[in-house]
């Protein structure tokens, strides 16, 4: 089965009915993806898989430890077209890492599903398709994704925290991409 219907279908499955603006942040989450073939070769069917999954952990059927990047990695893990580079892209999307450290789970993350260092750039990308995407699926500037991300949760709870722990992260890598995108262009 082609990897990108397979995610699309599995994504609608789990996210449409129960949680459909995460489901329309999903899908715009893969349009942005799909820009960016041009600059990821043949990654580029990878990445919008992972686009369009990376946020499955939380539909209520797969929410175990209330991490979704952990849940929807070890729902992946079991199903036959999730190799393992796309289960490590869902499990570490947008520095997942520093939250899983703020909610005690790093440990698990890490040992679980370790980063794909080999594999920066393509780890950027998914950075930059989930924070220039608004909650609705539309496209934003990763300012403002960031700030709309703060006016959701308080400044002292723990997603507050970890946003300004992983915000000069996030914006790096989402600058990093952009000029990638330029010097294509050229």
């Amino acid at each position: 089965m082609d990897l990108t219907v397979w995610a699309r279908d599995l994504a609608r499955s789990l996210l449409a009915e129960p949680l459909p603006r995460r489901w329309a942040h999903s899908q715009g989450v893969a349009a942005k993806a799909q820009s960016l073939a041009g600059i990821l070769g043949a990654d580029a069917e990878l990445l919008w898989a992972a686009a369009m999954l990376h946020d499955i952990g939380y539909a209520p059927s797969l929410a175990t430890t209330g991490f979704h990047p952990l849940d929807g990695a070890r729902y992946l893990r079991g199903r036959s077209a999730a190799d393992e580079r796309l289960v490590r892209l869902v499990a570490n999307h947008s520095h997942a890492l520093l939250e899983a450290e703020e909610r005690g789970l790093r440990e698990e993350l890490e040992s679980e599903f370790p980063i794909l260092l080999d594999d920066a750039e393509l780890v950027d990308a998914l950075v930059y398709c989930d924070m220039t995407t608004t909650p609705d699926g539309t496209p934003t500037t990763v300012d403002a994704r960031l700030a709309e991300i703060l006016t959701r949760y308080d400044r002292d709870s723990l997603v507050g925290r970890f946003i300004r722990r992983a915000d000069e992260d996030l914006r790096a890598a989402v600058y990093r991409v952009e000029a990638r995108l330029i010097l294509a262009e050229q």
